[in-house]
C-alpha cells in the first residue's frame, strides 16, 4: 500500500510492532482484544495476530481513554458504545496537537 508521500506502508502489523507503537506490553493488547469487542485482528495459520491500520486506530481509541484519560475499562466500553464518533474525533484532535507541538519544538530548536 502506498501512502500520500509515496512511501510504501505495511498492510499488517505484528502484535509486537503494535505494542511498541503504544509503548505497552503485547499482553495488554491481547487483553484489550478480549475486553473490547469492536476490533478483531486477523490471525494467520500459526495463530499470530496481524493488525491493520483500522485495528491500530481502534486500539488508539482504547489507549486514549484508558491510559491518557484514566477511564476504567467499563467506563471506556460505555464511552465507545455511546459516543464512538465523538471519541474518535477527540483522538484525532489530540494526534494533531501532538504533531503541531513536535513541529513547534523542532522550530524552537532550529532558532539561533
Amino acid at each position: 500500500m502506498v501512502n500520500k508521500e509515496g512511501k510504501i506502508e505495511k498492510v499488517y502489523y505484528t502484535i509486537g510492532e503494535v505494542a511498541e507503537l503504544f509503548e505497552v506490553n503485547a499482553s495488554l493488547i491481547r487483553f484489550w482484544e478480549k475486553e473490547f469487542d469492536f476490533f478483531h485482528p486477523h490471525k494467520n495459520k500459526k495463530g499470530n495476530r496481524l493488525f491493520t491500520k483500522q485495528d491500530i486506530d481502534k486500539i488508539k481509541i482504547i489507549y486514549h481513554l484508558v491510559k491518557e484519560k484514566g477511564y476504567t475499562l467499563q467506563g471506556a466500553k460505555e464511552k465507545i458504545t455511546n459516543n464512538l464518533e465523538d471519541v474518535d474525533r477527540q483522538v484525532e484532535i489530540v494526534d494533531s496537537l501532538k504533531r503541531i507541538k513536535g513541529f513547534l519544538l523542532e522550530l524552537k530548536n532550529d532558532l539561533p
